[in-house]
C-alpha cells in the first residue's frame, strides 16, 4: 500500500496509545453517567408502576394533561436524556402539562400479567387518576414505540376517555416486506420460550435488536468512539445512549406472549382481531385526532408499518409527520428538537 511506511506505522501506533491514555484520563473524570434531567413528582403508584407528573415549566399549563406511554421493553428516560436532547423538556417549555407512566422492572412475581393488565388496568388507572386530577373528562395521549400500540388498543376501547392521540414510531402492520425484526419472531416458538424462561431476559431481547443492524451497533460505534476520546462532553453523550440501550428490562412473560404471537406473529392488530381480555380492538374505534409520526430511516419499526394506521383507523383528523431519521435519533438527535418536538406540541395546542 502506497504510503505505509514502518516510520508511518509507527506514528500511527503511537498516536493511536496517546488516545487510548487521554481516554482513560476522561473517562476516570467523568463521574457518574445520569439520565432524565426534568424535575418530576411521582402521583401514583401500583405494583412496579410509577406515575410521574413533570414539573410545569411555564406559569399556567394547558389544562389537558398530556400522558407519554413508553414502550415495556426499554427504560422510558430516552425522552429526557439530557438537557439539549429532551423531548419532554420542550413540551413542557410549549406549555403541556406533561406526565409519563414508569413500568419499572417486573421480576418473576409479574410473570402471569398480562396484556390485559398493561392496557386495561394499568393505563386505565392512570388514565384516570388524571381525568380526575385535572377535572377533564378526556386527556392527551402519547404512545411511543410498543407504547403507541398499547395507546393505539387502550383508545380503540376507551375513545371516550382519550381526547388527542400522537403515536411516535409505532408498528401497526408488523408483516411489511421490511419488518427484520417480524422475520426473527415468526419463527420462534414463543410458548416454549415463555414457559420455559418464565418473563423474557431483557438481555435477550436487547441481543435481538442489536443483532438487526450488527456491524454499526456492535462494532463500528466502538471504533468510532476513539476519535471523542478526549472530549468529556461528547463521551457522556455517548455513555448515556450506552446506558440506555443495556438498561433493558425484563418482560412479564404473559405479556410478551400474547405481544410476540398476536401482533408480530399473527399481524391480529392491523386485521381487527385483537382481544384485550374480553373486548376486541377494532382501530375504526380511534376516532379522535391521531399524529402519526414515523421515521424514515427506522430499522425497527419501517415507515409502513406505521404508515399503515391511516387506512385502519377512524379518524376524520388524521396527520403524518415523516421525520428524516432512524428509530433512536427521533428522540435525541439536534434536528429532532427542532422539528418533532415543536410539530407535537403544535399540533396538540390547535386541538
Amino acid at each position: 500500500m502506497i504510503g505505509l511506511t514502518p516510520e508511518r506505522i509507527a506514528q500511527e501506533l503511537q498516536s493511536f496509545n496517546a488516545r487510548l491514555t487521554q481516554g482513560a484520563r476522561t473517562l476516570h473524570g467523568l463521574g457518574e453517567i445520569e439520565t432524565g434531567v426534568s424535575p418530576r413528582d411521582a402521583i401514583h403508584r401500583e405494583d412496579k408502576l410509577t406515575l410521574y407528573r413533570y414539573r410545569p415549566r411555564v406559569e399556567k399549563p394547558h389544562p389537558v394533561p398530556l400522558l407519554i406511554v413508553y414502550a415495556l421493553v426499554n427504560r422510558p428516560y430516552m425522552m429526557d436524556l439530557q438537557e439539549d436532547r429532551s423531548m419532554i423538556r420542550s413540551l413542557l417549555d410549549a406549555g403541556l402539562d406533561v406526565y409519563l407512566i414508569d413500568w419499572g422492572y417486573p421480576d418473576a412475581a409479574d410473570r402471569t400479567l398480562s396484556l390485559a393488565d398493561y392496557i386495561q388496568r394499568y393505563m386505565g388507572h392512570c388514565v384516570d387518576a388524571l381525568r380526575e386530577r385535572c377535572g377533564q373528562d378526556a386527556i392527551n395521549l402519547l404512545g411511543v414505540c410498543q407504547g403507541g400500540t398499547l395507546s393505539l388498543c387502550f383508545s380503540s376501547l376507551y375513545p371516550e376517555k382519550i381526547r388527542n392521540l400522537t403515536v411516535m414510531v409505532t408498528p401497526v402492520d408488523f408483516h411489511t416486506p421490511d419488518n427484520l425484526l417480524t422475520h426473527l419472531i415468526r419463527h420462534v416458538n414463543v410458548d416454549l420460550l415463555v414457559d420455559t424462561l418464565g418473563n423474557l431476559p431483557g438481555q435477550l431481547l436487547n441481543f435481538t435488536f442489536l443483532s438487526l443492524s450488527p456491524f454499526r451497533l456492535t462494532g463500528q460505534k466502538y471504533v468510532d468512539l476513539i476519535d471523542i476520546l478526549d472530549d468529556a462532553q461528547a463521551l457522556k453523550n455517548f455513555l448515556r445512549m450506552e446506558k440506555w440501550i443495556f438498561d433493558s428490562p425484563d418482560q412479564a412473560g404473559e405479556a410478551f406472549r400474547q405481544f410476540a404471537k398476536d401482533f408480530f406473529q399473527q399481524n391480529k392488530l392491523v386485521r381487527g382481531e385483537t382481544s384485550i381480555g374480553d373486548r376486541r380492538v377494532d382501530l375504526a374505534n380511534v376516532t379522535m385526532p391521531v399524529l402519526n409520526v414515523y421515521a424514515t430511516q427506522d430499522h425497527l419499526v419501517p415507515p409502513a408499518a406505521s404508515k399503515a394506521l391511516a387506512e385502519c383507523c377512524g379518524s376524520r383528523d388524521y396527520m403524518e409527520f415523516s421525520f428524516q431519521g432512524g428509530h433512536i435519533g427521533i428522540y435525541v438527535s439536534a434536528r429532532a428538537q427542532r422539528e418533532v418536538s415543536p410539530t407535537v406540541a403544535t399540533w396538540l395546542l390547535a386541538r
